[in-house]
């Protein structure tokens, strides 16, 4: 739910997360299918580039109406929005066309890595090796996103009613929920009320940053998160009737560490998180 203010330096932090994430929705062997839901979207598309190449419709969604409308500009190819994708498609492209072998999946259900293979796990999202030129993948994208629309997960119906077929096969949430939320209780309460727009058996791949106070979304403009811990993430799911599937955590080097830390408050912001789960 960032502004397109926020949006250029969310996307350029997070995209190895994303990559990340992307891959353990393969990895998981059976999460694919019908209907992807993306939590809390904001004005950006970083999130969800891999997302569609493995689902059939794509659904987006947003608290704000700047946010949706700046979504709704470059899926109509209205011309030159406030943000240009071209670049990140294209990055994409260039990583999914290695033709890397699968990644096999870890057995243990937490991997904690100091530098993450991006390339590798991204590239395990997709069914063939052969990566899209990024025009191809823009049509693409725009053609299975089937809706933007306005979302609240601090209420139990998040989403108006009927604006969904019951059940969703997987949501995607990025760096949304702890952002949004005042406290610790609210960002579980939150996850408990997007877990209602679930499928039985649906999955949820939610990616976060751990140990931060607050990003910068603009000169002198401090936007507040809750900091997170790795147990606090492991509880809130599992308060919320989420069973946790995978859990990784990417380690930001300590020179990628501007605008986030807050010493006052005994936080440092540490890296992100991606965690797969299922109800």
């Amino acid at each position: 739910m960032a502004s397109g203010l926020q949006a250029s330096r969310r996307a350029q932090d997070s995209m190895l997360s994303v990559g990340r994430g992307a891959g353990s929705l393969s990895l998981a062997g059976d999460v694919s299918g019908g209907l992807l839901v993306d939590v809390g979207s904001g004005p950006t598309l970083y999130q969800v580039l891999s997302g569609c190449e493995i689902f059939e419709r794509l659904v987006l969604t947003d608290f704000l109406e700047v946010n949706r409308q700046e979504l709704k500009r470059w899926l109509q190819d209205q011309g030159p929005g406030s943000l240009d994708w071209t670049p990140y498609l294209q990055h994409v492209c260039k990583l999914e066309g290695r033709g890397l072998p699968r990644a096999k999946p870890h057995s243990s259900p937490r991997v904690t890595t100091a530098l993450p293979s991006f390339t590798t796990i991204l590239l395990a999202c997709l069914s063939s090796p052969r990566a899209l030129a990024w025009s191809e993948k823009a049509a693409r994208l725009r053609a299975v996103v089937s809706d933007v629309l306005p979302i609240d997960v601090h209420c139990p119906q998040p989403l108006a009613p009927g604006v969904l077929p019951p059940g969703a096969d997987c949501l995607v949430s990025c760096f949304c929920l702890e952002s949004v939320s005042p406290d610790l209780d609210a960002f579980t309460r939150a996850l408990g009320h997007i877990g209602g727009l679930l499928r039985p058996g649906g999955h949820l791949l939610l990616i976060g940053a751990l140990g931060e106070s607050f990003y910068l979304g603009g000169p002198g403009l401090q936007i507040p998160v809750v900091p997170l811990d790795e147990a606090q993430v492991c509880c809130s799911l599992r308060q919320s009737g989420y069973t946790l599937v995978r859990l990784e955590v990417y380690n930001l080097p300590q020179d990628m560490r501007v605008g986030v830390d807050d010493e006052d408050l005994g936080v440092s912001y540490q890296g992100t998180y991606t965690t797969l789960s299922h109800e």
